[in-house]
């Protein structure tokens, strides 16, 4: 696979209730209606193939207690290969722009530094899952856990056992998100989560164009 061929590879990321579907959503309607002649596959994690959405639903469903966070990096990282293998890796093999709701963000933040798994193993998990996949840039909507909360609750979910394991949880995602985007601050753009939908929207496409002139695949304007 040329450099020229290679499609884009955005993630986002952030705690629970921070906004991903809606600016996802928002990130797709402005790439169709800006960019001529490229697919979009969006996709999530876990999740994305058939057999990595089973696994979803042993892990984002029942007892909040349920699994260990190395069980949980297990199982996320075999999630992960298969989505890798079968979806992300070939569609950017046509040039598309992948759109991930999760990656591996998400793994070192909420096992990781969270959970307790050693970094240097999750290290390890992601050469295996990811054969060298890295995001192209990854989005991270910052807010507030508590408000971000209230947010789920609110709208209601059937895949809650992440969100009822408390405010000191999220509070501690919420920080371990912050020192990775610190840690990483070439492919990971913080953005303010808390205010209007449409303001979020505005930083969102100014990340996602400044990337795509980068890669040449439109003109500074």
């Amino acid at each position: 696979m040329t450099a020229a061929m290679r499609g884009l590879f955005i993630t986002f990321e952030g705690g629970e209730g921070s906004g991903k579907t809606t600016q996802i959503q928002q990130l797709k309607n402005w790439i169709e209606s800006n960019i001529n002649s490229v697919n979009l596959c969006l996709t999530r994690e876990p999740g994305g193939t058939i057999e990595a959405e089973l696994i979803r639903a042993l892990l984002l469903n029942g007892a909040a207690s349920k699994w260990q966070p190395a069980t949980e990096a297990m199982m996320m990282s075999a999630s992960r290969h298969e989505h890798v293998i079968h979806v992300i890796k070939p569609a950017l093999a046509r040039g598309d722009i992948v759109i991930c709701d999760r990656f591996i963000d998400s793994t070192h933040v909420y096992q990781g530094y969270v959970g307790g798994v050693d970094y240097a193993l999750l290290d390890g998990l992601d050469q295996l899952s990811c054969q060298g996949l890295v995001p192209d840039l990854t989005l991270f909507l910052d807010m507030d856990s508590n408000a971000g909360l209230a947010r789920t609750i609110q709208r209601g979910s059937n895949e809650s056992r992440f969100e009822s394991k408390g405010a000191a949880f999220h509070q501690k995602v919420r920080q371990g998100f912050v020192e990775r985007a610190e840690k990483y601050p070439d492919r990971i753009a913080k953005i303010d989560a808390a205010r209007s939908a449409d303001a979020v929207t505005m930083d969102v496409i100014a990340a996602v164009r400044a990337l795509l002139v980068a890669k040449g695949m439109i003109a500074a304007s």
